[in-house]
């Protein structure tokens, strides 16, 4: 197969100081070792307060003040999508929260004389569950969508049986390396994920079925010279993107008919949450998805309800228990 050499526009140079300050910054992050992913999170968010800047004749960094940083946070709270979403409050916490490690880093570097977003107030954050946890019927109906037959659907079957089966992150599988799963051992090495930290983790039977025989059917029509082993490969034996990911698992779920919506993360969830359910350590979970903090692990003992469901019909007086088939429940007086 004959590789080819993907042409692309060149970049216009930076036009304005504030320009300037964000491309040395995410310079610097590539110095310091950030991983891919935290900069390409960042530049956009920067780059929505530097539009929003120019438009107000804001482009040297010592012209944003404290109150310049207060206007563009109400700005956040009243912006509409283009579907007339407001941006969630999470959305709006790390477009500041971004600015102030921008301007932090610009305080270090002498570039402004103080941080304007040092002691800038904060959305409050919501304690939100996760938006949708799949029963163990209705994720085997998204893992049976598939076409097996097809490279492709031989392809996606074997990745979502990875997902639902470690629980990974969805930038932690198109990195996975042909070596990283190991069979014998029913593991799988996770290489530099979110923190650039290093895990290995079990993989059950089923999946690690279901990639052997991916690798032995599908991934050598997609491989080319120079091969760099990721697992799961595009139709021109490249890796997969991120947002192709995304899209592809969403419409399975979609197809499958099980009215809840989601993608990648979704079956992280619904991992963590099914095996907490059967009676795993909360600290066994939180190793399973590379949590540095127990509390973000937390969350999955409020969506796992099984046992305290139990408790509830066993305990609680309001319980129908032993009511005669057909017979109305008495209405409230």
């Amino acid at each position: 197969m004959v590789n080819r050499i993907k042409k692309h526009k060149p970049l216009k140079p930076p036009a304005t100081p504030l320009e300037v300050m964000k491309e040395e910054y995410l310079k610097s992050l590539h110095v310091r070792n950030y991983s891919k992913y935290t900069i390409k999170y960042q530049r956009p968010l920067i780059e929505y307060f530097i539009v929003w800047s120019q438009a107000r004749g804001i482009t040297e960094p010592a012209d944003v003040t404290r109150d310049i940083l207060e206007r563009y946070r109400e700005y956040l709270f009243h912006y509409r999508k283009r579907n007339g979403n407001p941006l969630t409050i999470k959305s709006q916490y790390g477009r500041i929260l971004v600015l102030r490690l921008w301007f932090r880093w610009m305080l270090r570097q002498r570039i402004v004389l103080y941080n304007p977003a040092s002691d800038l107030e904060f959305p409050r954050l919501e304690q939100r569950l996760p938006n949708a946890v799949l029963t163990v019927s209705e994720a085997e109906q998204v893992l049976s969508q598939p076409d097996i037959n097809d490279p492709f659907g031989l392809r996606d079957r074997a990745l979502m049986e990875v997902l639902y089966s470690t629980g990974m992150r969805r930038m932690e599988l198109v990195d996975l390396k042909v070596y990283d799963v190991d069979m014998e051992r029913g593991t799988v090495t996770i290489r530099q994920g979110k923190g650039k930290k290093d895990r290995i983790v079990p993989i059950g039977d089923r999946a690690a079925l279901w990639v052997a025989k991916y690798l032995r059917e599908t991934r050598p029509r997609f491989s080319s010279e120079p091969d760099d082993h990721t697992m799961f490969l595009t139709k021109t034996g490249e890796a997969l993107s991120l947002n192709y990911l995304t899209h592809m698992v969403h419409k399975y779920a979609r197809d499958a008919n099980i009215e809840k919506h989601g993608a990648c993360h979704m079956f992280r969830h619904t991992m963590a949450t099914l095996m907490l359910e059967n009676g795993a350590d909360i600290r066994y979970i939180q190793q399973m998805l590379g949590h540095a903090d127990l509390n973000t692990t937390q969350i999955y003992t409020q969506v796992s309800i099984r046992q305290l469901k139990q408790v509830h019909t066993a305990t609680h007086p309001a319980q129908l228990q032993g009511n005669p088939a057909g017979k109305e429940p008495e209405s409230a007086q």
